[in-house]
């Protein structure tokens, strides 16, 4: 989305094996839904939540022909293979070793299947019907088990259940509404239970600051063109987006926005959510947060309960 990929303000081609520097794009709320239930073939995957009716609420990732035309874009195969090093990373930087995993705005489900190959019980969320059938299967021909929920991001409770709650690819902040963000946390929080760990990963101001361009292009090998158009604006809290595809002679736009944050201003709404002891980091493996890291790593926890007599 508004990413710079690394070869900012050129034309970058995606080839087997190189995975793709942009935003994933996973949320996508509605109002409007209606539950279902059901199960992949006898491969252990399930699929229980809330099948969103199509509605035009105003909200721009309600359209779910974005994901299914930006699909290759985001997802080459070589995305999964890069989700699996990072769900290492993750494992030894949060000390998290088993027990209940949340993966929010999953996607086609690369974070989940990597945490249950590993013996995790994995929830997995998204707002996206088409991207939940990639990741369903996934996981059946992986015959693993993992249950995937089709809901809002905003909605998504269940309380003090999961030991860890991961959050990747800047699948936050796609609300017009900043109190939605917040809620989303608030939630995060509830459904952790006592010591669990939240690892948020996303592009962040001081990224934009220091990387931005206002046009970027990629190139598919099957020769798909995507061009993208992009805009700091509402004093440097908001990023405007025109992406533009071209694809069999035919052309399409999306228009969208998304709102960004700085380390400390993620941190501060971390921690207004009432989680503690967070932490950034510039990637993974530790680094400091600061001006030329590329990514925004904040990792916080909710606190036991203690008892003072």
């Amino acid at each position: 989305m508004l990413e710079p990929p690394d070869n900012v303000g050129k034309r970058v081609q995606v080839t087997a094996g190189r995975p793709l520097n942009r935003l994933e794009v996973h949320d996508r709320p509605h109002p409007i839904s209606a539950r279902i239930t059901g199960k992949c073939q006898d491969h252990g995957a399930s699929f229980t939540g809330y099948y969103a009716a199509m509605a035009d609420d105003g909200e721009w990732f309600a359209d779910e022909s974005i994901w299914k035309d930006l699909y290759p874009f985001h997802f080459p195969e070589s995305a999964f293979a890069v989700a699996e090093e990072q769900v290492e990373k993750i494992l030894r930087r949060t000390g998290v070793g088993g027990g209940k995993v949340l993966e929010l705005c999953c996607g086609p489900g690369r974070h989940a299947l990597a945490l249950a190959k590993r013996g995790f019980a994995v929830t997995a969320v998204d707002r996206s019907s088409f991207m939940l059938q990639h990741a369903r299967a996934r996981v059946a021909q992986a015959r693993l088990p993992v249950e995937f929920v089709l809901e809002d991001m905003r909605r998504f409770s269940r309380p003090a259940t999961f030991d860890l709650i991961i959050n990747f690819f800047t699948s936050f902040g796609y609300f017009d509404d900043q109190a939605d963000d917040f809620r989303v946390l608030e939630l995060v929080r509830a459904n952790l239970r006592p010591n669990g760990v939240f690892v948020l990963e996303m592009v962040s101001k001081e990224r934009l600051a220091r990387a931005f361009q206002a046009t970027t292009s990629t190139e598919l090998p099957n020769g798909d063109l995507l061009f993208e158009r992009h805009e700091i604006v509402d004093d440097w809290t908001r990023v405007r987006n025109r992406w533009t595809l071209i694809r069999a002679g035919t052309t399409r736009t999306f228009d969208f926005t998304h709102r960004i944050y700085s380390g400390q201003e993620m941190k501060d709404l971390l921690t207004k959510a009432g989680l503690a002891d967070v932490r950034l980091y510039g990637d993974l493996d530790g680094r400091s947060y600061g001006f030329e890291t590329q990514r925004l790593i904040a990792i916080a926890r909710r606190w036991a309960l203690s008892v003072q007599c």
